[in-house]
């Protein structure tokens, strides 16, 4: 995990602030969680199949591109001492949130009528533990699950075509939330969700994590 401060510019997204968080402090210290990532193949029955080879890459595609980040912002990074499996436990604990907050805040039919579009999630306290561990103030989660046609599937996808009928191809979701580390609090959220771009090569990750963190607070 990374301490830094990261820019973005615009790109297609979705972002949302919660109602009482402004701005970041001048002062802020984020902690960059390792990201979560997982690449598909998606056969001509539509199954998607983990690729361990293409998640390892992207990985490190993506990685690369937030370093680029902090270098061209004079950011120094920092390593944390928070044990692996605590790290682990919190990625899956934000997938999960994050999974909730696409499905009800972003889709008018499953809109939570408690909540009146705002953006009220948390991913508990035990961001307490990542706080004492880092030193940070707020914790930036990434999310990103991205998957690729086979030329069987795009075949399917034309023969379907040819009757009228639509299958989909590959699909790039993402999420990307600001937690405060004092409550576990989600300040901020962004979700990306289109039918294109390759995290297998350097400058779609690249794009990507622009997209990520678009409308970032700073």
């Amino acid at each position: 995990m990374l301490l830094l401060c990261l820019g973005a510019r615009p790109a297609w997204s979705q972002a949302a602030t919660a109602p009482e968080f402004g701005r970041l402090p001048d002062s802020a210290r984020i902690v960059l969680m390792p990201l979560d990532v997982e690449l598909f193949s998606v056969g001509a029955g539509g199954v998607a199949e983990p690729q361990a080879q293409w998640t390892d890459q992207a990985t490190r595609l993506l990685r690369d591109s937030v370093r680029r980040r902090e270098a061209s912002l004079g950011v120094t990074l920092h390593e944390t001492d928070l044990k692996d499996d605590d790290a682990v436990a919190l990625n899956h604990l934000h997938g999960t949130v994050a999974t909730a907050i696409a499905l009800h805040h972003y889709v008018a039919p499953y809109a939570l009528p408690t909540k009146e579009k705002r953006l009220e999630w948390h991913i508990g306290a035990d961001t307490a533990r990542l706080r004492d561990a880092s030193g940070a103030d707020y914790a930036l989660f990434l999310y990103i699950r991205d998957s690729y046609a086979t030329a069987e599937r795009k075949a399917a996808i034309v023969l379907a075509a040819m009757i009228g009928l639509a299958m989909p191809g590959g699909i790039q979701t993402g999420y990307a939330s600001l937690v405060d580390l004092r409550s576990g609090d989600i300040v901020w959220f962004n979700r990306l969700l289109r039918g294109t771009g390759d995290l297998r090569e350097a400058e779609p990750a690249e794009e990507s994590i622009s997209a990520l963190l678009e409308k970032f607070p700073r």
